[in-house]
């Protein structure tokens, strides 16, 4: 177990060194100067010039990698042009508010995807399931952006029900201080994890259902039914509990899902997070924070998929053990 762990976490390492390296690549190539932005400068060209030369940006490509890694081995993530701040202060003020919305709609994904997905299992074929088979394939096939934006629409400006942006109130409330003050952040929490949520719920619903219909024809399904087991222990303890496993698969995969959406929805919400903050920093060309947001991204998309590996390595042993004779099979 923990050599196959110990080569998990090196495969992850080396995924988001591959990840930094490619984003850090990319922008620094792009043409552009770091202190133009929307067509305008921001700051003094002689200002601007200073700090170019100071954070060495006018250095070659392979010397500004260099000194980015070792700056990253300190722990420095940089320092922001646009904010005129270091990047890690930037980043601790809005990874919470991404980490609530992704959360919020992690939870809403898997408690309404997989109940509806049992659900429809047990009534396989018959007018429920048709009818719901029929709604999560729609709301699945919706895009994040334009599901935000009827909620929105709907909800936050035609019917008032919520706020139409922001992540709280910003007289009453501008910190969690009281109970009216969390209910308030929960309240503008609402409308952006349902969106992420319900696309999200949908596939985890039609997922689960398939996963209970393909461990329903199996022949342990069928021994237990046939030595006279009551229907909910052969639903809960044979049938559910191997059709979980493509759930803890599809975990790992709603990470990735979560934050590309996140940027989309903290972007129309007005949300002050990581997403919002990475497209204003792609726009205006603030290379310390683009790099920095695409590394704290890489690192929990791959977190969320080790996770996963590990649950469904535990749920089910056999694939470490197939993992563990493959290994010996190339090394051999």
């Amino acid at each position: 177990m923990m050599a196959w762990l110990l080569r998990r976490l090196v495969a992850s390492v080396a995924i988001i060194f591959a990840v930094v390296t490619f984003v850090f690549v990319l922008i620094h190539l792009a043409p552009g100067e770091p202190c133009f932005a929307g067509g305008e400068n921001f700051t003094d060209p002689e200002i601007c010039r200073l700090l170019v030369r100071q954070f060495g940006l006018d250095q070659p490509i392979l010397v500004q990698y260099w000194r980015y890694l070792v700056e990253l081995v300190r722990g420095n993530l940089g320092y922001s042009f646009a904010l005129h701040r270091p990047v890690g202060d930037a980043i601790a003020d809005t990874v919470p508010f991404t980490l609530q919305l992704a959360g919020t709609a992690l939870l809403l994904d898997f408690t309404l995807g997989l109940g509806l997905g049992i659900y429809q299992a047990l009534r396989a074929n018959r007018l429920p399931d048709v009818v719901l088979g029929n709604v999560t394939l729609f709301v699945y096939s919706l895009p994040t952006f334009w599901l935000a934006l009827i909620l929105l629409f709907l909800f936050g400006e035609k019917l008032r029900l919520f706020p139409v942006g922001g992540a709280s109130d910003p007289i009453l409330c501008p910190t969690v201080d009281s109970l009216y003050c969390l209910v308030d952040r929960i309240w503008h929490l609402v409308l952006p994890a349902a969106t992420l949520g319900l696309v999200g719920a949908a596939g985890t619903a039609r997922f689960q259902r398939a996963a209970m219909l393909e461990i329903a024809q199996q022949d342990f399904v069928r021994t237990a039914r046939a030595k006279g087991l009551p229907e909910p222990r052969v639903v809960l303890r044979h049938q559910l509990r191997n059709a979980l496993l493509s759930s803890i698969t599809r975990f790992g995969l709603t990470f990735p899902f979560l934050l590309t959406g996140a940027v989309l929805v903290e972007t129309i919400f007005a949300l002050p997070g990581m997403g919002r903050l990475t497209v204003d920093a792609i726009l205006q060309r603030d290379y310390a924070v683009v790099t920095a947001t695409a590394l704290i991204a890489s690192a929990m998309v791959v977190t969320g998929s080790l996770i996963a590996d590990i649950l469904l390595a535990l749920a089910d042993p056999r694939i470490r053990v197939h993992e563990d004779a493959a290994l010996d099979i190339v090394t051999a």
